[in-house]
């Protein structure tokens, strides 16, 4: 028998609750979430041999992903032979606490996105897919790292060759107070925007450097840090965080040097298997990067509630035009 359960924390969920391996689907995450200031709304289905959990958040609208910013995706948590049954009971039973969930930056090539779309199909749910984000990845494919710089753009190496002896490039796998204040100061005086949660990028950062995951690389010009970037390794996968240069130095490309001294220390020493850049289609992920993948929104609506009868109908209407027009 299925038991469904829910919960406003993610620290006393049942043990038979299978976290995810990477970055964004560990339970640690959504603890420094949830110590961030976001609150947990957690819904668990569970039969005694195995749980399925969805840790989400409420909005404005309904039910979303607890997530933020930071992270590159959002997946429920399965166990390695996910129940069909448990994922239909709990898409069927949390259709009582809610009108609408929206799920973002979902993965295609992650089994549980076709899994949660197809349960939330069967219990009568209306899904809404549409596009979100795009995701620039490279998948190594066993070369060396100078193989891999071999096919980069020629303005990249040009680049590497006349400027990367300009500034002093420091390399470490554990994190360290002055460093991430260096950092803190060079974004702040880059061409980004203010940092979203500050505090909780540096807890993220201990904590990945505690697990032995953390890689960092700072750069220095006539002893001024100028740029940083801040990447971990997660298995076969090595996942760009944060990057960011002064503008003052901008001349000098140091994200450039900095990019390929991280990606030679992860090709060459870590082994990865594929970098994934995160979210975004900046134009500068495109010379490092050979793949793109698309990021799923899923707006999952009930059509017996009134308040979701316009977005189905406007969702229908534009089916139908569409196919009108693809004919």
């Amino acid at each position: 028998m299925t038991a469904i359960s829910y919960h406003d924390t993610v620290n006393d969920l049942p043990e038979a609750v299978c976290w995810g391996n990477g970055p964004f689907s560990r339970q640690g995450w959504f603890a420094l979430l949830e110590e961030a200031g976001l609150h947990p709304f957690v819904a668990v289905a569970s039969d005694g041999d195995g749980a399925v959990c969805f840790p989400m958040m409420r909005g404005t609208r309904g039910l979303e992903p607890l997530m933020n910013w930071y992270a590159f995706t959002w997946a429920p948590c399965l166990p390695d032979a996910p129940s069909t049954r448990m994922l239909t009971e709990l898409t069927r039973e949390i259709a009582e606490k809610t009108h609408c969930i929206s799920l973002r930056n979902l993965a295609d090539e992650d089994v549980s996105t076709h899994l949660l779309e197809q349960a939330f199909r069967t219990t009568g749910w209306v899904v809404l897919r549409e596009p979100c984000d795009i995701n620039h990845v490279l998948r190594v494919q066993g070369r060396s790292y100078d193989q891999f710089l071999a096919g980069r753009p020629g303005n990249v190496r040009s680049t590497l060759k006349r400027k990367g002896k300009k500034i002093s490039v420091r390399l470490t796998q554990a994190f360290d107070a002055d460093d991430w204040s260096a950092y803190e100061d060079i974004y702040a005086d880059s061409w980004k925007p203010a940092e979203g949660e500050p505090t909780l990028l540096c807890h993220f950062a201990q904590t990945e450097s505690a697990a032995g995951r953390f890689r960092f690389a700072i750069a220095h010009h006539d002893d001024q840090a100028v740029a940083a970037q801040f990447w971990t390794v997660d298995g076969s996968t090595a996942y760009i965080h944060k990057l960011a240069h002064r503008q003052s130095a901008t001349a000098l490309s140091p994200g450039t040097t900095l990019t390929a001294a991280l990606f030679k220390q992860v090709i060459d020493i870590d082994r990865v298997e594929m970098v994934d850049f995160g979210t975004g289609d900046q134009p500068y992920k495109r010379d490092w990067m050979e793949e793109t993948r698309i990021r799923w929104q899923f707006t999952c609506l009930r059509p017996g509630a009134p308040q979701n009868w316009p977005t189905i109908a406007k969702a229908g209407i534009h089916k139908l035009v569409s196919r009108r027009g693809a004919g």
